[in-house]
């Protein structure tokens, strides 16, 4: 079995020191250059490294300033959160298959626009956890079994649809997200470790073919006080 790669080793080591609290909230990570004299690595490694860390929700990053520990609360920007051409699961972190199956298009929570009851679709159903292993999301994909009739062969856990579409040629053409509160019914509640009626925030992703037929329907609900989103923009005049 190969060894992981550099940057991946390097990464889990910060991880480790954040998760025990060898580095508590607010402490200041190295710098890139202080990594790539430390690793003998080159800055992209470096970069890499620190990027996936902020990504995942553990550091924050300020230009001029550095990289420090976040607290406890995520911090994740909504333009890439809300990516339709993201490679990577919109949330980083550890994730579940909890279920995978092909069902009837009818069976399917949220429903799915533009598809007959009878329409066979996979549907797959996974949740994201924080490091602290506390559930910060569920996921819904559902996507048409006749446009991915082997979809549930792949490894599910981080697959992420519209790359796996790219690579079988499917023509993909437009993609359109929501964002609406939602009331937690049991089952959800139960999955997100919550109390049925607590209001989330869930964001929906449709996704068309170039014939204007539908490719796919996400639909993320978002655990309360877990995660918190901005847009930053630059103000200056140059």
């Amino acid at each position: 079995m190969s060894a992981p790669p550099l940057y991946l080793r390097i990464r889990n080591e910060l991880e480790a020191r954040i998760r025990s609290g060898e580095l508590p909230p607010g402490s200041r990570l190295p710098t890139e250059a202080e990594l790539q004299e430390q690793h003998a690595i080159g800055r992209a490694t470096a970069q890499r490294v620190l990027s996936e860390l902020a990504q995942a929700g553990l550091v924050e990053r300020h230009r001029r300033k550095g990289t420090f520990v976040a607290d406890g609360v995520r911090k994740e920007n909504l333009l890439r959160f809300v990516n339709p051409r993201l490679a990577t699961p919109e949330i980083p972190g550890r994730h579940e298959v909890h279920s995978a199956a092909v069902v009837r298009a009818a069976e399917v929570t949220p429903p799915v626009p533009g598809l007959d009851d009878d329409t066979p679709v996979n549907h797959l159903v996974r949740r994201k956890f924080d490091t602290g292993e506390t559930p910060l999301a569920l996921e819904h994909t559902t996507v048409p079994f006749a446009l991915a009739p082997h979809l549930l062969d792949e490894e599910l856990t981080h697959l992420t649809m519209i790359p796996y579409f790219r690579a079988r040629g499917v023509p993909l053409a437009t993609s359109r997200m929501y964002l609406d509160p939602v009331l937690l019914d049991e089952r959800t509640a139960h999955l997100l470790a919550c109390e049925p009626g607590v209001p989330v925030l869930r964001q929906r992703r449709l996704t068309w073919l170039e014939n204007g037929e539908l490719a796919e329907s996400a639909a993320f609900l978002l655990r309360p006080g877990l995660m918190e989103f901005y847009i930053e923009q630059s103000v200056r005049d140059d």
